[in-house]
């Protein structure tokens, strides 16, 4: 079984990984614009999170680093 470390590391690997590929990522937000009686307007926007190329890097540096810290313990 792996440690929580080890997890933890990949999962930093993996993620500065996919920040990298993807630059980014995009959500839907719900917002409520007016409600009278039993009606109510809605409306939807797309958020746009941009992941910054540092912080790709540094998360798979981390992740990185955090593995050969874990492989001296044992």
């Amino acid at each position: 079984m792996m440690n929580a470390l080890k997890v933890g590391a990949l999962a930093l690997i993996a993620a500065g990984v996919l920040g990298l590929i993807y630059g980014g990522f995009t959500y839907t937000k719900n917002s409520r614009e007016a409600r009278i009686g039993p009606l109510e307007m809605t409306m939807n926007q797309k958020e746009t999170v941009k992941v910054p190329v540092w912080a790709g890097i540094g998360a798979i540096v981390v992740g990185a680093g955090l593995l050969l810290v874990g492989s001296r313990k044992t």
